[in-house]
């Protein structure tokens, strides 16, 4: 008896994937959790494990195509028969005479619709005067050119908010304005603005010029990595106010520490970087500065603080930038941390990563000094509120002690959403992580 093997769910808000491999052919014999597609979706290519046993009998996709969530990729005799669909590619040789239904032209006298006549109904409705005009809106008109009536403070937090006051009905005597018109507003612009930001400005809505009338162009698809890359990032620029401030941190001494334990980090299957070193420090940072470990709930009108201190790392891959988590951070000392920061990046440029390993992070990290620049701005990866951007060492000559010595420094940039953090808490931030930086001890002293 056949049985169907259907693509099963992938993750959430995934409904499909391309197809990059089908690792079963007609008459294997397939095993339940044996891998059978290799998938590649918007965020990872994985490999899909069957849920059905027996032997292949009918394959229903092929690599480069698109399988969808519920789609019926193969069927399995679950008897362990093998099939005998063998002899069907011979019995392909007798529909030699299948031209013959070719002459069907019979179709060609269906030219009736020539006949119908376009009946010009256009009678224009006369255009009905109203006889009773709308009654006005009584409450709270507001005359043009005259402030609205609300106190300073009232108008103090409209600004604050962001909201015109102007705007803003008043339910007090005369459409006087209250802090809570004003709040009720903004929850009310905030309920209504997922319809809004859903329709976010795309690259997709912009109409191009014929390039080719200017020289020979090559068009290459985008892959699926590459299409959820410029949805996030455009939404993210799109509907987080950003904000980056920069810092540097002298890590001479630091970088003596990392060359003396490098071989230590080597043995236990990692390699002591920089980023390593980093993810503990901003791990310790973010229990010092809740903010930057949270999400925003506009929604609800509340502000989610997480307890875990998930870490994603932005990796350059060849299908284009994907961010696995470290999780537990704080819970796993550097070279814990080297070790699986190097498995994780081999996991996601080898294509072997998983979705589980894309999911949870509460704060990124993304480290270019590998390929150079002095500096830049990363964008947030949303839902997240911040992100630090790391640019690539260089030794410069500081004044210390009345002379100038040679010092390594390291550019930092941390982009935050301006609507939680203010250029205060960044800076503090910032300043944080460089004193940990320059004085590793520093850690330990504030826990």
């Amino acid at each position: 008896m056949a049985t169907e093997f259907k693509l099963p769910e992938l993750g959430e808000n995934m409904e499909s994937g391309d197809i990059v491999a089908v690792l079963v052919a007609v008459g294997d014999t397939v095993a339940v959790d044996q891998p059978v597609l290799e998938l590649e979706t918007d965020k990872a290519t994985i490999e899909v494990p069957s849920t059905v046993s027996g032997v292949v009998k009918e394959i229903f996709v092929k690599e480069g195509g698109q399988a969808q969530v519920g789609q019926v990729i193969f069927t399995v005799d679950a008897d362990g028969k093998t099939p005998a669909p063998k002899p069907e590619p011979e019995a392909k040789a007798e529909p030699e005479p299948e031209p013959e239904p070719k002459p069907k032209p019979e179709p060609e006298p269906k030219p009736e619709p020539t006949p119908e006549k376009p009946q010009p109904e256009p009678a224009p409705p006369p255009p009905e005067t109203p006889a009773a005009k709308p009654a006005p809106a009584a409450p709270a008109a507001k005359q043009p050119g005259r402030p609205a009536p609300a106190a300073p403070s009232v108008r103090r937090l409209a600004r604050e908010l962001g909201v015109d006051i102007n705007v803003v009905p008043g339910s007090g005597p005369g459409g006087r304005i209250s802090q809570d018109d004003v709040k009720n507003h903004v929850k009310k612009l905030n309920t209504e603005r997922p319809a809004v930001s859903t329709a976010a400005p795309t690259a997709e809505a912009t109409p191009l010029p014929d390039f080719s009338k200017y020289g020979q162009v090559e068009r290459e698809a985008m892959s699926n990595v590459r299409r959820a890359t410029a949805r996030h990032m455009a939404r993210a620029w799109a509907t987080i106010p950003h904000v980056t401030n920069f810092d540097r941190a002298d890590v001479t001494e630091l970088e003596k520490l990392r060359k003396r334990y490098a071989k230590q980090a080597e043995a236990a299957g990692g390699k002591l970087t920089v980023t390593a070193i980093i993810l503990k420090i901003v791990a310790a940072a973010l229990k010092q500065f809740p903010k930057f470990n949270a999400s925003l709930d506009l929604a609800g009108q509340e502000i989610i603080y997480k307890k875990y201190y998930h870490i994603g790392v932005a990796v350059d891959t060849d299908r284009g930038l994907l961010v696995p988590v470290i999780r537990d951070v704080d819970r796993k000392n550097i070279i814990e941390l080297a070790a699986e920061l190097n498995q994780i990046a081999e996991k996601a440029r080898n294509r072997k990563i998983g979705l589980e390993d894309l999911e949870g992070g509460s704060f990124t990290v993304t480290n270019l000094g590998g390929i150079g620049g002095t500096n830049f701005t990363p964008i947030i990866n949303p839902p997240e509120v911040a992100i630090l951007g790391i640019a690539r060492g260089a030794t410069e000559p500081v004044f210390i002690e009345g002379e100038f010595v040679p010092r390594l420094i390291l550019p930092l940039s941390l982009s935050y959403d301006h609507r939680l953090i203010d250029g205060a808490d960044a800076a503090r931030f910032l300043r944080w992580l460089v004193e940990a930086l320059e004085n590793p001890f520093f850690v330990l002293l504030e826990g």
